[in-house]
């Protein structure tokens, strides 16, 4: 058996350790390793979690996988060969989306389900159905920093500005904004991206739309909307990312736990089959990151009915954060609730994933 450390011990690391128990079983975690003044636990599960400096013993002939934030790989990598490793591989976005893949795939498969990606879809030689309108909106603040490097838009992607309405400044003159007609612009330093969907739901008239981030977009394949369409997609969604030690408790120790029971409070009351069945699916590990979608219109109608009044209910009772990040539990909860939706309505409407990318 080959053993192995880990750097990291919080959610990023454990998700690292997930995909290599699961893929490839003949490998062991021997410990978790870290080097900052953060909390972290002793142990996970029955592996301890040690600090890198030096006074524990480790082998240096185990390999290392980095399962951290990108910005602390150099630094970490560096430290660790300078104690005598050799073996040091930082978990890449390359990585995690080969390990990803691979590991929701198995996962379906043992589960006897099929993980479809769009880009595996045959692709379409010719259509011979109506035209359908399609756009794939990118939100943007103001309150963005920018990219290293501008991206250049595809010609079926537009940008909408999202909370407008907390701002005189536009990022274009002629740019969409969120704060036009029925809206909920003003509630976007909370709702954050969500905003921009709210609008989308009661404006956009394309029969296929999706929403994508300034720093995160779909890696598609140039015929994405012919394979939707020829064969009949409902719902394009991000690779699903195993977080750990559920999606309920990965929220709960993440962020405020009295907001997750405000909202399955707000679930039980309004439908109490239905929150059964979120309980069943919370207490997994896969879930959609992002609030990043493409959908035809009708799909997305159904999730914003249901959806925004479960967040509506849910900001009224547990009203703002003085924390700016916690303040944003609307979005982090509506990740969480768009996975649960399509997955409590797998057999209405046909999902597929992409892949995604995160642009400096």
């Amino acid at each position: 058996m080959l053993k192995i450390y880990i750097v990291g011990a919080h959610s990023r690391a454990q998700t690292v350790a997930e995909y290599i128990r699961c893929l490839y079983p003949d490998v062991r975690v021997e410990a978790y390793l870290y080097d900052n003044e953060e909390p972290n636990p002793g142990s996970i599960g029955k592996r301890p979690v040690i600090r890198l400096d030096g006074k524990v013993d480790l082998n240096p002939v185990y390999p290392v996988c980095i399962g951290t934030r990108g910005v602390y790989h150099e630094r970490l990598a560096a430290s660790l060969k300078k104690m005598g490793f050799e073996k040091v591989y930082p978990v890449t976005p390359e990585m995690d989306t080969r390990l990803r893949n691979a590991y929701v795939r198995k996962h379906y498969a043992d589960k006897g389900r099929r993980f479809l990606k769009l880009e595996e879809l045959d692709a379409v030689q010719k259509s011979t159905q109506a035209d359908m309108k399609k756009r794939i909106y990118i939100a943007r603040s103001v309150f963005d920093k920018a990219l290293e490097s501008e991206y250049e838009t595809e010609p079926y992607e537009k940008e909408l500005q999202a909370g407008a309405a907390l701002t005189m400044e536009r990022l274009s003159s002629d740019i969409l904004t969120d704060d036009v007609g029925d809206n909920i612009s003003v509630k976007n330093k909370q709702y954050c991206e969500l905003t921009a969907l709210y609008w989308l739901w009661k404006h956009a008239d394309e029969d296929v739309l999706g929403l994508v981030h300034y720093r995160r977009h779909f890696i598609l394949p140039k015929d994405w909307f012919m394979r939707m369409r020829e064969h009949k997609v409902d719902v394009v969604l991000p690779v699903p990312l195993y977080v750990a030690p559920s999606l309920a408790d990965n929220f709960k120790k993440r962020h405020d736990p009295a907001v997750w029971e405000t909202m399955m409070g707000c679930l039980q009351e309004r439908d109490m089959a239905e929150s059964r069945e979120a309980e069943v699916i919370f207490r997994k590990n896969l879930y959609s990151p992002c609030n990043m979608f493409i959908m035809r219109k009708e799909a997305l109608d159904d999730l914003c009915t249901w959806m925004f009044p479960v967040l509506f209910q849910t900001e009224r009772r547990v009203g703002k954060k003085t924390d700016d990040y916690q303040n944003r539990y609307p979005g982090f909860l509506s990740e969480r609730l768009i996975s649960f939706f399509f997955e409590k309505n797998r057999k209405k409407y046909k999902v597929v994933y992409a892949d995604k990318n995160f642009l400096r």
